[in-house]
């Protein structure tokens, strides 16, 4: 993974896998970008639990590592 933003956007790695984003980014658009919002989710930006009322405000920067787990039903 580079170090560098690219053309004002970022990398963060979520679960293992690099995602371009673009700068600015908080935690909650990530999450909406991956088609969980709305949905129960526990997000840890860099080793440390975010709660869930302050995704919006955590702006997220280059080379941060996400771990986001969500409830999956089923029978």
């Amino acid at each position: 993974m580079s170090s560098k933003s690219i053309g004002g956007e970022i990398i963060v790695t979520v679960n293992g896998t690099d995602h371009q984003l673009p700068s600015g980014s908080t935690a909650h658009d990530l999450v909406a970008s991956l088609g969980l919002e709305g949905r129960p989710v526990a997000v840890e930006l860099n080793e440390h639990v975010v709660p869930r009322v302050e995704l919006p405000g955590r702006v997220l920067h280059q080379d941060d590592r996400l771990e986001i787990v969500t409830l999956v039903g089923g029978g």
